[in-house]
C-alpha cells in the first residue's frame, strides 16, 4: 500500500480523517490562500470538483498563513469566506503550515515524492497543486500559476486508468 494512505488530516471543524478513505480515488491536494493574487482559483476548484467527483476526484483544500500573511483567519473564519465569496461547498481542511518544522506529515511526504524544479523541496507559494493517482502515488506537481481547470486532461487521463 503507498505511504499517502497512512496520514491523518484535520477538517475544518476539527474532525480527524485518514488519507486510507480516499483509496481509489484520484486526489488534488492544494494549499489555498483568500488574500492571494490566485484566490479566484477557489471558485475553479469547485468547479472541477463538481464536474470529476462523481467519476472518482475527491480535492483536497488546505488553508495556509506562511505566505505573505494571505490566510489570517481561523478556521471558522476561512471557512465562511471561502463558502460566501467564493461559493466552495466542499470540506476543507483546518489551516496547515506546508514548509518548516511545523509542517503536516501529508506535505512533507508529497514534497519529497515529487520536488519543485532543479529539486526544490519547498512550496514557493499559494496554490501549488498535486494530483495524486488512484494507487497513491504523487503523479504531477503544479504551480502556482496553473489553474485547477488547466489540470482537466491529466485528472481525466488518472480517472480513466
Amino acid at each position: 500500500m503507498s505511504k499517502f494512505y497512512s496520514f491523518d488530516i484535520v477538517q475544518n471543524g476539527g474532525d480527524v480523517i485518514s488519507t486510507s478513505s480516499f483509496e481509489g480515488k484520484v486526489i488534488l491536494i492544494i494549499n489555498t490562500a483568500s488574500l492571494c493574487g490566485f484566490k479566484e482559483q477557489i471558485k475553479e476548484i469547485e468547479q472541477i470538483y463538481n464536474k470529476y467527483h462523481q467519476q472518482g476526484l475527491e480535492i483536497l483544500v488546505f488553508p495556509c498563513n506562511q505566505f505573505a500573511n494571505n490566510e489570517p483567519g481561523t478556521n471558522e473564519e476561512i471557512a465562511k469566506i471561502y463558502k460566501e465569496q467564493f461559493g466552495l461547498n466542499l470540506i476543507i481542511m483546518n489551516k496547515v503550515n506546508v514548509n518548516g518544522p511545523d509542517a503536516i506529515p501529508l506535505y512533507e511526504w508529497i514534497k519529497i515524492e515529487k520536488p519543485g524544479v532543479l529539486g526544490f523541496k519547498g512550496i514557493k507559494w499559494n496554490f501549488e497543486k498535486f494530483l495524486v493517482t488512484k494507487n497513491g502515488k504523487v503523479f504531477k506537481r503544479y504551480s502556482s500559476v496553473k489553474t485547477p481547470l488547466s489540470l482537466s486532461v491529466d485528472i481525466e487521463r488518472l480517472l480513466n486508468q
